[in-house]
């Protein structure tokens, strides 16, 4: 669980949440032709840009904004020495029953296994490591969207509220509901947008970065264990894709994955 982003959107809600609790009655914020119209309406908006297949990964990626977890990079490089000494020491073959934890890393062992030339493994995992960047892109450019389509259907709302609050100035009764919902929708459009969509397509933005440095810290040792380079060898390769500060540091130190912010 990515404690990060769970405690910056609940600790966004509990804020507002306490601002209307203390300010007033919660029963005034609530207007459901103000919420139906901002969320449905930028659902579909969103839904018209993009295809129904990336549009429902998208909700499906979402959940890699509150629980994803790369291979400690540490762990990853002895793992990857180890394997290259198993390689040196049985023959590529061996490396077929290895069991490791990424499809991406257990799909490349196969290919050392069978004997494929390097070139043929660098293009194939290559290509691999495209097409998975090109799928998680496409989550977090729908919610990108979301994030900038919510306000504007928030506008829409408070136009939808003036106009009908104006064309029935002569009945007071229906000013206060009409007023409700010119004000609510931007309020509604501008806490989805802001609290939700553009923090959770930001997070699958990081998410899609450190995967792809990871998948090519794999891509770089697997063609290092084809080439037969010597385990410590490749051990030192792969210690560029460990931060300087945490270089040498001990194994339980050790646990930001590939391209953590702090």
């Amino acid at each position: 669980m990515d404690l990060a982003t769970l405690i910056g959107l609940v600790g966004a809600a509990v804020l507002v949440g306490a601002a209307v609790i203390l300010g007033t009655s919660p029963e005034v914020f609530m207007n459901p032709t103000g919420l139906l119209l901002v969320v449905g309406g930028s659902l579909f908006v969103v839904l018209a840009k993009f295809s129904i297949t990336q549009f429902k990964f998208a909700f499906k990626a979402a959940a890699r904004a509150f629980k994803f977890q790369l291979p400690n990079v540490q762990e990853s490089i002895e793992e990857l020495v180890e394997l290259s000494k198993v390689a040196r020491r049985e023959g590529m073959i061996a490396l077929e029953n290895k069991e490791v934890n990424s499809p991406f890393l257990a799909k490349g062992l196969q290919m050392l296994a069978d004997g494929y030339s390097a070139e043929l493994i660098k293009e194939m995992m290559e290509k691999e490591r495209l097409l998975s960047l090109e799928r998680n892109e496409a989550g977090g450019r729908v919610f990108s969207a979301l994030g900038e389509v919510s306000p504007a259907m928030g506008m829409i709302g408070t136009l939808v509220g003036l106009v009908q609050m104006l064309a029935n100035m002569g009945d007071p009764s229906l000013i206060g509901p009409a007023m409700a919902v010119a004000l609510l929708t931007t309020l509604y459009g501008a806490m989805i947008g802001t609290m939700i969509a553009n923090p959770i397509a930001d997070k699958l933005w990081v998410r899609m970065q450190q995967e792809a440095k990871m998948q090519q810290l794999w891509i770089d040792a697997l063609l290092a264990i084809k080439s037969d380079k010597n385990p410590r060898v490749l051990e030192q390769m792969l210690t560029i894709y460990v931060p300087p500060e945490r270089r040498g540091a001990s194994n339980d130190d050790e646990k930001s994955p590939v391209g953590e912010r702090t």
